[in-house]
């Protein structure tokens, strides 16, 4: 074989291995976070540089000569402070993203701003995080911005925390302000969460324990950042949980497929198995899972997907397809921690929109039960939040919201407030729990209600949910489609005719709303069936 066929081949196979190599190791995402000049744009900066992952002509860019130094030096902020108004003004506004990997792991870094104006972008970037960075000046110790960040950072369900404690050369590398630093934080994260939290003495500048181990602070015994973020556990766990895929598109290129589309937010889906699809509640199994590249047996989040089903089911976009053994909550109503953005305050009874996965639900905040105060971690009454607040409220939505706690699913658990005018985004939300029936001023029972025409039934159903009670409207008839929704709890109100003796037989309520032109003498008919709770209870 000639020498240089040999040479080919030589190259191809390591390529190829380079590549199985690159696709074999896990992916860890992670934020930095703290208050404005702590040093996160230059401790990221000198990862990058020290870890190799920076190209000749990024250095340049960003190498000169400062005021009373002979000696170019590299600022290592600019590596990520790309925008203009961040190099002028030297801080950090957006978030930057950056991807660098080293033989172990692969890393997508969330470089957040530190300025409490632009809470909202450090929101965002760590919001995907399984880690985040929480850097602390030694010379200034843990400031308001610091204490915000940690716990969002936790509200956010961030399972690793880092303090970075930077900036040592400052405070001659001292051991008694890093222990009392140390000890300080630690007491504050025990407060308000259950993740790990890693201290790490820094000096991003010079790049002390950074990449390097320092030889300037031999008393700590610690791994250096980059040892830590190589060898910190990443949850994969996500697999395991319930199916949940929210159908974002639904894909018809001839009358032979008809493909649900979306990303998988939580389990595994396998060919031939039962899904259950909401808000319907009809079942069907899966006909296969198609990808870019080809059908698959069996796929897992958070993998793109599109499935098909074996019956024909009315599903499209906001639609969740879900696990039927261990199906999401349903509610009309949720309580739910809000990270306030906007500068216009919130406003109970206001009109809103909640936009979960890929569905937008009008809603109402009905009350702020408390605002968290940043300093002392206590619960404050108040009756409404401001830009950067951070408290606990109920919001009413017009239909049932199908999700997990954000506790369990951070994918099915969280949502945005957006203003219906403006569709400018008012606050990121993780939903706490359902809130019951009972709580929220409406008791009733599932139901089947037989309506005799579309504008009675739309009355009907804008009367129900100005009484807070789950319902639906639907023309379709099939038992198997109706128990479903009734499992869920709704009051069904049903366009057409039906045949009721076997659905009252066994035990389902069914009301005939002929001759009810009145959506008030109707929803008295409802309580006289014992569908609705009396009117003095929904007072209450």
């Amino acid at each position: 074989m000639p020498t240089e066929e040999l040479e080919v081949e030589q190259s191809e196979f390591a390529i190829e291995e380079f590549l199985e190599a690159e696709a074999a190791k896990d992916l860890l995402r992670f934020s930095t976070a703290g208050s404005v000049d702590d040093g996160k744009s230059t401790l990221i900066g000198r990862l990058l540089y020290d870890s190799r992952n920076v190209y000749e002509d990024q250095v340049r860019a960003v190498t000169g000569t400062q005021a009373g130094q002979r000696q170019p030096t590299i600022d290592f902020a600019l590596l990520t402070d790309g925008l203009r108004a961040e190099r002028e003004q030297g801080i950090t506004i957006d978030v930057a993203y950056r991807y660098f990997s080293t033989q172990r792991r692969k890393f997508i870094i969330a470089d957040t701003p530190g300025h409490e104006q632009y809470t909202r972008n450090m929101a965002t970037g760590a919001s995907t995080a399984d880690l985040a960075i929480i850097l602390i000046d030694a010379r200034k110790g843990i400031l308001t911005q610091s204490r915000r960040h940690a716990y969002i950072a936790s509200l956010l369900g961030i399972r690793h925390l880092v303090a970075a404690i930077n900036k040592m050369d400052l405070v001659d590398f001292s051991e008694e302000v890093y222990a009392q630093i140390e000890k300080d934080f630690r007491e504050l994260v025990g407060q308000f969460g259950s993740a790990s939290l890693t201290t790490i003495p820094v000096s991003a500048l010079e790049g002390d324990n950074v990449v390097e181990r320092s030889t300037r602070m031999d008393w700590y015994t610690g791994p250096t950042l980059l040892e830590h973020l190589e060898t910190v556990p990443v949850w994969t766990d996500v697999a395991a949980q319930p199916l949940r895929l929210p159908v974002q598109r639904v894909i018809r290129p001839d009358q032979n497929y008809r493909g649900f589309a979306g990303q998988i937010s939580a389990g595994t889906v396998r060919k031939g198995d039962t899904v259950l699809a909401l808000p319907s509640g009809r079942t069907s199994r899966v006909a296969s899972i198609t990808t870019f590249d080809g059908d698959l047996e069996e796929a897992s989040a958070p993998l793109s997907i599109a499935l098909t089903l074996e019956d024909e089911l009315d599903i499209s976009r906001g639609d969740l397809l879900a696990e039927p053994t261990r199906p999401p909550q349903h509610a009309t109503a949720i309580e739910a921690s809000l990270v306030w953005f906007d500068g216009a305050r919130l406003e109970t009874h206001k009109p809103y929109l909640v936009k979960h996965g890929a569905q937008t639900l009008p809603a109402q905040v009905t009350q702020v039960l408390y605002r968290t105060n940043i300093q002392t971690l206590a619960g404050e009454a108040v009756n409404s939040l401001g830009m950067n607040d951070i408290g606990v409220a109920e919001i009413g939505l017009t239909r049932a919201l199908f999700f997990d706690p954000y506790t369990e699913n951070r994918s099915s658990g969280s949502f945005i407030l957006i203003d219906p005018h403006t569709n400018a985004t008012l606050a990121a939300g993780m939903i706490r729990r359902a809130v019951s029936t009972h709580e929220a001023g409406t008791e009733h029972k599932p139901a089947v209600v037989l309506v005799d025409a579309e504008t009675q039934s739309r009355e009907l159903e804008d009367a129900l949910l100005h009484e807070g009670a789950a319902v639906v409207r639907t023309r379709v008839v099939a038992e198997k489609t109706l128990r479903g929704l009734l499992a869920l709890g709704l009051i069904v109100l049903v366009e057409g005719e039906l045949e009721s003796d076997a659905l009252k037989a066994s035990g389902i309520a069914v009301v005939d709303a002929a001759g009810f032109a009145n959506p008030g003498e109707l929803l008295e008919h409802l309580r006289e069936q014992d569908v609705l709770g009396s009117a003095e209870g929904n007072a209450r």
